[in-house]
């Protein structure tokens, strides 16, 4: 199952800071929850691992993450991931290509486009709620991101967004964001429909 992921969110920091913590693989795995790399294998390719916790049931996936390009005079950026479930069948891959952009000098956003690939259990999720749940994944993310950008700018509400890059999770809650996707749904079936 192929699900294709556009996002564009803006972040609380002038855009050479969110650049260079972007450029920063082992950072940024830290902002997905439960995502962590545990090897640099040479200067573009990274092994990594994501906890991903279901109720009483854990697992866990390894990968490999690729930069394929990396444009500094764009704020550009193109990689690849791939990883399996260390005792089940499911597996993901994923390309994205993000890059960013200036708003105003103490603020940026930062633009993706992406691909996901998924198989085994995982794919029987169906694409719809595989969606929702891939745009919650990128809503913590980029609360995470957004926290850990503030921390390293040094400008004001460091000392905050430094305790909860802290806090944040260290797992991936799938129970939560199934919950979460149901609610979203259910919202869904009683929303105005525009003509």
């Amino acid at each position: 199952m192929q699900v294709k992921l556009d996002k564009t969110v803006s972040l609380s920091a002038p855009a050479p800071v969110a650049w260079k913590i972007v450029q920063d693989i082992k950072s940024v795995a830290s902002c997905l929850p439960g995502a962590e790399i545990t090897e640099q294998v040479d200067e573009n390719h990274y092994n990594g691992r994501v906890n991903v916790k279901a109720g009483p049931v854990r697992a866990a996936f390894k990968g490999q993450l690729e930069i394929l390009s990396i444009d500094p005079e764009k704020m550009a950026i193109h990689v690849r991931g791939k990883g399996a479930e260390e005792k089940g069948t499911s597996a993901a891959s994923m390309e994205m290509n993000a890059a960013i952009k200036a708003i105003d000098p103490g603020r940026c956003e930062i633009s993706s486009t992406s691909q996901v690939t998924v198989t085994g259990k995982l794919a029987t999720f169906g694409a719809r709620m595989m969606t929702q749940m891939a745009d919650q994944l990128m809503d913590q993310f980029v609360v995470n991101l957004n926290n850990y950008v503030v921390a390293s700018s040094g400008g004001a509400g460091r000392a905050e967004a430094a305790a909860r890059v802290q806090t944040q999770p260290k797992e991936l809650n799938v129970l939560q964001m199934l919950l979460l996707s149901l609610w979203r749904f259910i919202k869904s079936l009683f929303r105005p429909r525009s003509a």
